[in-house]
């Protein structure tokens, strides 16, 4: 296997031109499958180097702009007043453990697009923007036509992504992120991330390949519930290790109450 590190993007984008040529950001996903035989790249492109990938701007309006290699620790130490951002870091505060958190990155976790990780639904519940690059140039694409499928994105060969977009949501919006895991740590059984102005916008995790989203859903304890149930009654969620169809099903109206109840706290 060939390794390299380039110190720029274009040099990256370079790298990737070689066949099987895979991405290494904070390897917390990719080391793991590797040491699983689950993939064997021909080529390991480390993102380490690239400072174009570092960094995170708050912009004005409270919106956010992450670089690719922001680790999930550095996102979950996030305070910030509006709610987009404040969805996202409380969504990293449950990533996994402290240790994985420290060298994982949300563009590695983007890219590898888990159905039950914590970003997906987070993303696509504030509308967030995924940046791209390549030797072709920069691409937006936003989070809710940025995850495909199981582990499947909008990403062409040899692109990868660059930085992500978080808006700051509406005025005076409040956010909350709700997970059910086996164990603290685990990937989720169901996610919910809502985010509540007046009516409550939110995403599911867990009940599909990709977030489900729901928008304009009135804050009665009755309509949060009938939500809930709707849901679940056209959705098509897995059958895994962690638990049934049945019971992701039967446990989602009640979650998205709570993960509604919760901003109103």
């Amino acid at each position: 296997m060939d390794y390299v590190a380039p110190a720029t993007l274009d040099d990256a984008y370079r790298a990737l031109a070689a066949e099987d040529a895979r991405c290494l950001a904070g390897g917390q996903s990719l080391v793991a499958m590797m040491n699983l035989g689950l993939v064997a790249p021909a080529r390991l492109v480390s993102l380490r180097k690239i400072t174009a990938l570092r960094g995170i701007t708050t912009q004005s309006d409270g919106s956010l702009r992450l670089g690719a290699m922001t680790t999930h620790a550095e996102i979950a130490a996030l305070t910030p007043a509006a709610a987009g951002p404040s969805l996202l870091a409380q969504a990293a505060r449950v990533v996994a453990y402290p240790a994985v958190r420290e060298w994982g990155t949300i563009g590695g976790s983007v890219a590898h697009a888990d159905p039950a990780a914590d970003y997906p639904v987070a993303l696509v519940a504030v509308d967030a923007v995924i940046e791209t690059g390549s030797a072709a140039g920069p691409r937006r694409i936003a989070a809710r036509d940025f995850f495909r499928g199981l582990f499947e994105t909008a990403l062409a060969p040899g692109e990868i992504v660059t930085a992500i977009h978080i808006p700051a949501g509406p005025s005076g919006a409040r956010a909350n992120y709700q997970k059910l895991s086996v164990v603290a740590g685990d990937f989720a059984i169901l996610s919910i991330a809502a985010i509540v102005a007046g009516t409550a916008n939110v995403a599911i995790g867990g009940c599909a390949t990709t977030p489900l989203r729901l928008t304009g859903i009135a804050l009665s304890d009755e309509a949060l519930l009938a939500a809930g149930r709707s849901i679940a009654a056209s959705c098509d969620p897995p059958s895994d290790h962690r638990t049934s169809p049945e019971y992701r099903k039967r446990v989602l109206p009640e979650l998205l109450r709570r993960a509604v109840r919760a901003t109103q706290s």
